[in-house]
């Protein structure tokens, strides 16, 4: 697979790899060779073990209707999810190695310091941690570029979460998300990157958990400089994360749709483009179709609006109307008000 190499300058492409390794180092390092090919601009990890996000009680689950871990219980779900801490050092070189920037999602103070010990240079603060401002305090004491996704959270919690950030604001960005996996386009409300936008003052993006790429070109057509996908290389292969993944070809056909859309996006100014120079040409305008002698009457039948574009505006034909002509005309002569008296 070629790789893409027209990136968009402004739109900053996320492999999110997740669990999607399914436990073998083999295959991650796969999944940032796949990466980099389809035109990521980088690769992100999350960087947890199952002791710090819960209590192994079987209690303390997944609920029994939700459409992909429906009764699991989070220790259970967390300990086969996680990327295994060993293993973020080399899949951090790698991904440098093909020029991808390689990040991850800390959820507690120790992974931001091992993360910390890989020169990581951005934190994602996941959708379920933007409460926790002590984490993103933390986080954002490090200096590093920042990014928040907002899935689930309220205006007044993603407040709290952005002025936890206040020291790193200049590097701070805001995702809209809807944690639901899979979630449904109807559920995107994309004109929330305009309410991100100007209630924060920050870069906005999106983590986009829907099944294709549409939703993502469409948040680039309204702005989004960030988006995040999860990437696996078959949906089939199973995994936690696969039913909401895109597969390799799908996201490269991700950059390259959005790359479009964010090219076509252009200036507000209104005016007709260069590449439009022959279709104005070929416009309608006003043509002499039959010969004419002078003074005699300009008519429908011996003047019309006819392609191409070398007569008289169209907008001049009934001031033309029934005035004389000022000499002897051929048919596919131009016509203007100079030819009639």
């Amino acid at each position: 697979m070629d790789r893409v190499t027209n990136v968009a300058p402004n739109i900053f492409y996320v492999a999110e790899i997740s669990a999607n390794h399914l436990g073998s180092l083999d295959r991650a390092h796969n999944l940032i060779d796949l990466a980099a090919s389809a035109g990521a601009s980088a690769i992100k990890l999350q960087t947890y073990k199952p002791e710090t996000m819960t209590l192994p009680l079987k209690e303390f689950a997944i609920s029994k209707h939700h459409e992909l871990w429906g009764g699991v219980p989070l220790y259970q779900l967390y300990k086969e999810a996680m990327t295994p801490w060993e293993w973020h050092e080399e899949l951090f070189e790698h991904a440098r190695e093909v020029k991808l920037e390689a990040f991850s999602s800390p959820f507690d103070s120790s992974a931001v310091d091992f993360l910390e010990s890989l020169d990581c240079q951005t934190y994602k603060i996941a959708s379920m941690e933007t409460g926790d401002v002590d984490l993103i305090s933390y986080a954002a004491s490090k200096g590093k570029r920042m990014i928040i996704s907002t899935g689930a959270s309220t205006l007044e919690e993603i407040e709290d979460a952005v002025n936890a950030a206040e020291n790193v604001r200049d590097k701070l960005a805001v995702l809209v998300c809807t944690s639901s996996y899979p979630s449904d386009a109807s559920d995107a409300h994309l004109n929330r990157i305009f309410t991100l936008k100007d209630k924060f003052k920050v870069e906005v993006g999106i983590s986009d958990h829907t099944l294709g790429i549409g939703v993502s070109v469409a948040a680039i057509a309204l702005g989004a400089t960030i988006v995040e996908k999860h990437l696996t290389i078959k949906r089939s292969d199973g995994g936690h994360d696969a039913a909401f993944s895109l597969e390799p070809d799908e996201f490269k056909l991700l950059v390259e749709e959005g790359n479009k859309a964010e090219a076509s996006l252009g200036a507000p100014k209104w005016s007709f483009q260069d590449s439009e120079a022959e279709s104005r040409r070929l416009r309608r305008s006003l043509f002499i179709v039959k010969p004419v002698n002078k003074g005699e009457i300009a008519t429908r039948e011996n003047v019309k609006a006819l392609r191409p574009n070398m007569g008289g505006p169209i907008k001049d034909i009934n001031q033309i109307m029934g005035k004389r002509f000022k000499k002897n005309y051929q048919a596919g002569d131009a016509a203007s008000l100079d030819c009639v008296e």
